[in-house]
């Protein structure tokens, strides 16, 4: 993690020098393409040591400025499959869905640089649900908050590399014997680099 880190850091300041962007006006959009790296917290109360797999995975978003400022980024993937894990003991496997809706605002800076701050709501749709060959379940849908931190470096007039971080709660009940036996948290860090393409 750490590396990567330094590596989208090295690229941020590689591409600082580039060419200045068109300020960003009210009605401007923003629509990125990113890799993004899952890292779960995994968490959970139900005495299982239940975990999914870390991955990375591919999202796109849209960003739609109110302002130069002020802005809402709708983020979507395609639904995401995980294996699940009792311990170090594969017991099944789930897909979920986690669009997230976040608010943000842009700092200007003299050399088009735009760091963002966001923060918003994040919806998880859990599917395909498959734990203990049937023995066990988990409530389908999580609401949770979403914290954001990134910043658009321009690449030419229009044409900008991204780098993003977000905090996402995402939990969820986990039933047996259709009584519920405690909450597993997913609560991910993602990191993402992309590009995105100014309209």
């Amino acid at each position: 993690m750490k590396k990567t880190t330094v590596a989208l850091a090295s690229l941020v300041l590689m591409a600082s020098g580039a060419a200045l962007a068109q300020d960003f006006n009210a009605g401007s959009l923003l629509v990125r393409a990113r890799a993004v790296h899952l890292d779960s917290a995994n968490k959970d109360s139900t005495g299982l040591d239940l975990s999914i797999n870390n991955k990375t995975l591919p999202e796109i978003d849209f960003t739609y400025f109110f302002s130069p400022n002020l802005a809402a980024e709708l983020v979507l993937t395609v639904p995401q499959k995980q294996r699940v894990y009792a311990g170090a003991t594969q017991i099944g496997s789930l897909k979920h869905l986690p669009p997230t809706l976040t608010l943000q605002y842009h700092f200007n800076h003299s050399n088009g640089i735009k760091p963002y701050l966001g923060a918003g709501l994040n919806y998880t749709r859990f599917s395909s649900v498959d734990l203990l060959g049937g023995g066990a379940d988990l409530k389908r849908n999580s609401y949770g908050l979403a914290l954001q931190a990134g910043v658009d470096v321009p690449l030419s007039k229009n044409l900008y590399l991204n780098v993003d971080v977000k905090k996402v709660y995402i939990k969820t009940d986990v039933i047996a014997a259709g009584s519920n036996i405690g909450t597993f948290k997913v609560d991910p860090i993602l990191l993402g680099v992309g590009l995105g393409w100014r309209f």
